[in-house]
């Protein structure tokens, strides 16, 4: 391969600026005010295309107070299940791309093909029936608390997430 050699020669000149003139250096004269434009008489809206104005209403007080609605008991248990609901597990991981779940169950809770089951999270909370259970990436028909499975979700579940087993 042939090699280049180096030039020696003088480096460029820098550019000189070139000095500023008298004329150069004068301000630019000031262009003559531009006259102030006519504004065309006011127009009035004729009576026909008025739009009506929107009023206000005010409701009558009420002449007694209104009794306050009782409270029932599920509005202070909202993130247990119902009682026709087992717990038997958790999410442990989410793979969106997937649409699966996988979970750790509790001991002494397994999970068969074709169960209802309940997710319910923070911000889930649907109800399926289970079609799908792999471990170890083979089809199962029923998994226990000692397996490593997945599971296809319809929705969103994310960690953390309670698992139910609905009961019929």
């Amino acid at each position: 391969m042939a090699t280049r050699k180096k030039t020696k020669g003088k480096a460029k000149a820098k550019r000189k600026k070139t000095p500023i003139s008298k004329a150069s250096a004068r301000k630019k004269p000031k262009t003559a005010a531009k006259k102030p434009v006519k504004k065309s008489p006011v127009r009035r809206a004729s009576p026909k295309t008025t739009r009506p104005t929107v009023r206000a209403t005010v409701k009558p007080a009420p002449a007694s107070p209104a009794e306050p609605a009782a409270v029932t008991a599920t509005s202070s248990m909202p993130a247990q299940g119902a009682p026709s609901e087992e717990r038997i597990g958790v999410v442990t991981h989410y793979y969106s791309h997937l649409s699966v779940a996988t979970l750790r169950l509790e001991t002494g809770t397994t999970l068969r093909v074709g169960d209802i089951i309940h997710i319910r999270g923070h911000t889930t909370d649907f109800s399926q029936r289970v079609e799908s259970l792999e471990v170890d990436h083979a089809p199962a028909t029923e998994v226990g608390p000692n397996d490593d499975f997945g599971l296809k979700v319809v929705e969103h579940a994310r960690e953390h997430d309670v698992v139910y087993k609905v009961r019929p």
